[in-house]
């Protein structure tokens, strides 16, 4: 019986903190998604048919901004677009991770931190990690920065919304959007296998120094440059849908049959402004190293560094977390 009672106030303790979290994170995180995502062109461009296109989306350079932009046009509604999405992957893998690893290892917005294990092995769990999550992660993303209504309790509605004929009948093609795998295995490549082994050589020991700490928190923080170009990368990656035919968007969709069937979706915002601007369909990125050079050479090597200090501050919470799990195996080894 009292084995119960703990189970059940440990679920209860759980509910309100997943509520709590999703609460505060949800907007925040749809406000870097969209600002990450938005397409702000610095001149005029060709369509693919090589006409000149004047593209007027809206310029928004901070995070505030967006979080303020999205409030005015969507209202609170369209500050917790992405929640159902959101909620499910971190209910998944907050049960994975107190079946598979250990309760007191638990997910933190859809994520399961590595075990403590070595370098070879924790990079294969994070690859596995990542193979898991990334579905869930480009259908939260474009649900986030998707102009229409997604019922919440209607997920085929929405995936009909947020998914192409081609990915809905073959669900696999996500794994092969151009460039997404790319920048996952590169982004997990250097937090595991660079930045874990330089946190196992300066914090690990029989004593915890403050200098080396030190060291390791500049590392983390200097390693913005490298990972924030990537996560832009990944935001931009994500939401861009596949199809078997260019000359289709997701919407007006590929075939005949879809087309028939093909509701009217209603728009979140009921006016004429978008929250954001994305970049047409019919010219997507081709790959990981064009992803790069389209964004650099359309809106400026800057947009890989939007919201760079929200990655600065994730970098120093992480260092933060790694000390005080390292002092914490010199207090139980005493």
């Amino acid at each position: 019986m009292p084995g119960l009672v703990e189970l059940f106030v440990l679920c209860i303790t759980l509910v309100i903190s997943l509520v709590v979290s999703l609460g505060i994170t949800v907007p925040l995180t749809g406000a870097l998604v969209r600002l990450r995502a938005n397409y702000n062109p610095k001149a005029l461009q060709l369509d693919p048919e090589g006409n000149v296109n004047v593209h007027t989306g809206p310029i928004v350079t901070s995070f505030f901004g967006m979080l303020r932009r999205v409030y005015r046009i969507e209202g609170w509604a369209g500050l917790y677009k992405g929640l159902m999405p959101t909620a499910i992957a971190t209910m998944v893998m907050t049960g994975f991770a107190i079946a598979a690893l250990d309760s007191k290892r638990l997910a933190s917005h859809g994520r399961v931190d590595p075990p403590d294990v070595g370098i070879l092995a924790t990079f294969v769990y994070g690859i596995f990690g990542m193979l898991v999550a990334l579905p869930a992660a480009i259908i939260t993303y474009r649900s986030i920065v998707t102009p229409y209504r997604l019922p919440w309790f209607r997920p085929m509605y929405s995936l009909r919304i947020l998914l192409t004929p081609t990915e809905r009948r073959r669900p696999w093609v996500l794994y092969l959007t151009p460039g997404l795998l790319v920048a996952q295995v590169l982004q997990i490549s250097y937090t595991v296998v660079i930045l874990r082994s330089l946190r196992s050589l300066l914090l690990a020991g029989d004593s915890f120094s403050s200098v080396k700490f030190g060291i390791y928190v500049v590392i983390e923080m200097l390693s913005t440059v490298i990972i924030c170009p990537l996560e832009v990368m990944t935001t931009k990656l994500a939401i861009q849908r596949n199809h078997s035919a260019a000359e289709y968007n997701s919407v007006e969709q590929e075939v005949e049959d879809d087309a028939i069937e093909a509701p009217e979706y209603a728009e979140y915002s009921g006016q004429e402004e978008d929250v954001i601007g994305l970049r047409h369909e019919k010219d997507p990125y081709l790959g990981f190293l064009d992803c790069a050079k389209h964004i650099i050479d359309e809106e400026g090597w800057q947009t890989l560094y939007r919201a760079w200090w929200v990655t600065m501050l994730a970098a120093i919470v992480s260092a933060a977390a790694a000390a005080s799990q390292y002092q914490g195996n010199i207090v139980g080894s005493d």
